[in-house]
């Protein structure tokens, strides 16, 4: 009697369609009840990860708020600096030698709220969630001479056309690894006569770097471009001893025709020098 009870006791682990019966008829139920079950359970998973992205998204706009309230309080550069530090971020005041920073788990001294009356100079958001409309909290910095953006992954060539409000006071400015900047985002950089640095090291979306650093020197004459090599872009290795040009000289004539309009010549001079090397080694 023993085998018998324990076949029963076991018939309970079958599928509810399957209870009581050898004959196999309702055997085909349950495999369609199965994948109806994980058809149900993915449908969950994708609205868990929906749900998850309107959070992300959400958790974005939080953080580039605009933060006009504490501006009423305090003024411009506190403001601007409260929201820097809320990033993760590090500011330094004119007249100041020392960065106030936040450590890794985003606490920051307050001694900011001290520089009521003290311009902003310098600011570092490298690694942050900034974006356009984070932006909107730096713009009316009127002295503001430094600026580090590296590798901020949602700072593209939109946010590049917002730094003209600085062309009279900034000087350095650092662009590496941001991933969705291109060569027309750096276009809009011209207005910033009086920039000194600009490191555009680590730019995966910008295409023709050599040709474009050639550009940036005639409309910014004064600005050391770090970052960017004149040979960058122009060939790539295809096997051993053997280069081939990736730009043409379709490519090579618009970027001379928008260097055309620089203020002098020595841009064309290596622009048509750069010419003459390919020309070479394609005769050979």
């Amino acid at each position: 009697m023993a085998a018998p009870k324990a076949l029963r006791s076991c018939r309970w682990l079958l599928p509810p369609g399957c209870r009581g019966s050898s004959s196999g008829v309702s055997a085909p139920h349950w495999p369609r009840r199965a994948l109806r079950s994980l058809a149900a359970r993915f449908s969950d998973v994708e609205s868990l990860l929906g749900w998850g992205a309107d959070l992300a998204r959400w958790n974005l706009r939080r953080k580039n708020a605009y933060y006009g309230y504490t501006k009423s309080l305090y003024g411009e550069n506190v403001a601007a600096s409260y929201y820097v530090l809320n990033q993760k971020g590090g500011v330094r005041f004119q007249g100041q030698d020392s960065w106030i920073r936040a450590n890794w788990r985003g606490h920051f001294s307050w001694d900011f709220l001290q520089f009521k009356d003290v311009p902003l100079e310098a600011v570092d958001v490298s690694g942050s969630t900034i974006n356009y409309e984070g932006l909107e909290n730096l713009v009316r910095l009127k002295r503001l001479e430094c600026l580090r953006l590296n590798d901020c992954t949602h700072i593209d060539d939109w946010c590049l056309s917002r730094l003209y409000v600085f062309q009279d006071s900034l000087r350095e400015l650092s662009l590496s690894g941001c991933p969705q900047i291109t060569e027309r985002g750096l276009a809009a950089l011209h207005p910033l006569k009086n920039l000194r640095h600009l490191d555009l090291s680590n730019l995966p979306s910008v295409d023709n770097r050599g040709l474009l650093r050639i550009l940036l020197e005639e409309i910014l004459p004064q600005c050391q471009v770090v970052g960017i090599d004149y040979e960058d872009g122009l060939e790539t290795e295809h096997g051993p001893g053997k280069a081939k040009r990736q730009s043409t000289d379709q490519t090579h004539g618009g970027m001379s025709e928008q260097i055309d309009g620089g203020r002098d010549g020595g841009g064309n001079e290596r622009a048509n020098g750069e010419a003459d090397g390919w020309r070479a080694q394609r005769m050979q």
